[in-house]
């Protein structure tokens, strides 16, 4: 009898992409569906990126480094400096999209059965990073009434055990939008440096804050260099999801050499995604300063929008470009498959990631969605509309 492995049937589903044969249905019928699950950005693509991928002038789409090519790290060295981060070519692995990053740092860092720390809601596919590498995710819950502000010191405190090894962030939040302050990335510090453990933080939406606070990177707190693994990607920040381009960055010297047996085995990140990414690093200030501006746009048009409707509620995100609303409904879950499979408004309908799916606690997140403002502000305000009548009618059932 053929059998389907225990890590296979643990693996959890996407909730940015679980609903997506619903919307493909949806499609089908000829409703327009307005996509806020996902945090696929609508903007265009750097053109000097785009020329770079058009004029790839090989014979032969070879191999490249295990840990990428050094022109590209070089630049990326260049890049972190910006930000008071300061690296050597050697301390940056390329890896393949930001997800490669997580994964490998699990795998180098944890055995299985070890478990790691992490704030909730959280990115989904950390979750089953954690299934893939055997770890076992333990959380900390952070509520929508503090706006997803890290819980208090005593929440770790209180769950850490001889098995624990690691405490993983998203800063700025994905999926709340929250930037940790310099008080509580001290605090965090605190912790890992008291018990020995790692600090993974995952920094991908770091252009993207909106508030006079600063960027606090965990590779700015002194004192646990050796414990720091930064996770990064180009993806987000300059429209390029699709090269799979990221980077795992740490001073740790034997954990970069663990992590390079890993990226051996998988023999080399993108070719034709590296020499795309390193086009976009170099002179593109007045690309990210209009990209910039746009997401600012959004955030107030998105979240003004939300907490227009009657019973529907949103923090204000501070960073990245989502935020996770409660709205008026006991399952949100079957609200947003409801939207897809038996609701339009004019032909028109939207698709939104339950919240639930970025929590480990069972019961949380049950009346909240994750929504991304990555569409255009026109778009987005259709969307709003859609989603007050929605509200209107699924409650009218």
């Amino acid at each position: 009898m053929l059998n389907i492995s225990q890590r296979g049937l643990d693996m959890p589903s996407s909730p940015i992409r679980k609903l997506t044969p619903l919307a493909n249905a949806a499609k089908a019928r000829g409703v327009k569906v307005y996509h806020l699950n996902i945090g696929q950005p609508d903007l265009p693509t750097p053109k000097k990126a785009l020329e770079a991928l058009k004029n790839v002038d090989r014979e032969v789409l070879e191999y490249s480094p295990s840990q990428g090519f050094l022109s590209l790290r070089e630049k990326l060295v260049k890049y972190y400096g910006k930000f008071n981060i300061n690296l050597t070519p050697d301390d940056i692995i390329v890896t393949s999209g930001g997800s490669e990053a997580v994964l490998f740092a699990f795998l180098a860092c944890l055995n299985p059965g070890d478990e790691i720390i992490v704030p909730e809601p959280a990115y989904a596919n950390y979750m089953a990073f954690a299934v893939s590498a055997g770890a076992v995710i333990k959380t900390v819950t952070s509520t929508i009434d503090t706006g997803f502000a890290l819980p208090p010191v005593e929440k770790f405190e209180e769950l850490i055990t001889e098995r624990t090894k690691a405490i993983l962030i998203c800063n700025p939040n994905n999926p709340t939008g929250y930037l940790y302050s310099r008080s509580e990335m001290n605090q965090l510090r605190d912790i890992v440096k008291k018990h020995g453990l790692y600090l993974f933080s995952d920094e991908v939406y770091r252009e993207f804050i909106y508030t006079g606070s600063p960027y606090i990177s965990a590779c700015h707190l002194s004192g646990i260099e050796q414990n720091v693994v930064l996770i990064d990607s180009v993806s987000k920040r300059y429209s390029e999801c699709g090269i799979r381009i990221g980077a795992l960055v740490t001073k740790n010297a034997a954990l970069r050499e663990a992590v390079m047996k890993f990226c051996q085995a998988r023999l080399s990140p993108p070719l034709v995604g590296q020499i795309v990414a390193e086009a976009s690093i170099e002179g593109s200030e007045e690309y990210e300063a209009e990209v910039y501006e746009e997401y600012v746009e959004r955030r107030k048009c998105l979240v003004d929008g939300l907490n227009k409707i009657q019973g529907v509620y949103s923090p204000i995100p501070m960073g990245a470009f989502y935020t996770v609303a409660s709205l008026p409904v006991e399952d949100a879950d079957d609200f947003c498959a409801w939207c897809l499979s038996d609701f339009e408004y004019e032909g028109e309908t939207i698709m939104m990631a339950p919240a639930s799916g970025f929590y480990s606690t069972p019961g949380q997140g049950r009346n909240e969605v994750r929504i991304a403002y990555v569409l255009c502000k026109e778009d987005l305000q259709r969307a709003l509309f859609i989603l007050e009548k929605a509200l209107d009618a699924y409650n009218a059932r």
